[in-house]
């Protein structure tokens, strides 16, 4: 098992405790703010009742635009997966025959 090391990461002002691998640290940081600043953005831009619906946007956002950095290791997998499909589908296709 690899080890894990704690750190603290700070989401909308509030702080939580997450255990990583170490080599994920410094996309797990740079991730965080990159939300932090989202969160900002969203605040000038848009009304809201709490800093909820501000979290809810950012969360929507990654979830909807994988060209976002929060996408990025989703959109990083498609040619993998399409690949895999490709060869499914192959398989799947002599087995018909």
């Amino acid at each position: 098992m690899e080890p894990l090391i704690p750190i603290n990461i700070v989401v909308a002002d509030r702080s939580y405790r997450i255990k990583i691998k170490p080599e994920e640290e410094e996309e797990v940081r740079r991730t965080m703010k990159e939300v932090n600043e989202k969160i900002i953005e969203f605040k000038t831009a848009y009304a809201g009742k709490d800093l909820q619906d501000y979290i809810a946007m950012v969360l929507i956002m990654y979830a909807t635009h994988p060209v976002t950095s929060g996408g990025k290791i989703q959109a990083g997998l498609a040619p993998f997966l399409e690949e895999k499909l490709q060869h499914l589908e192959a398989l799947l296709d002599s087995s018909l025959k």
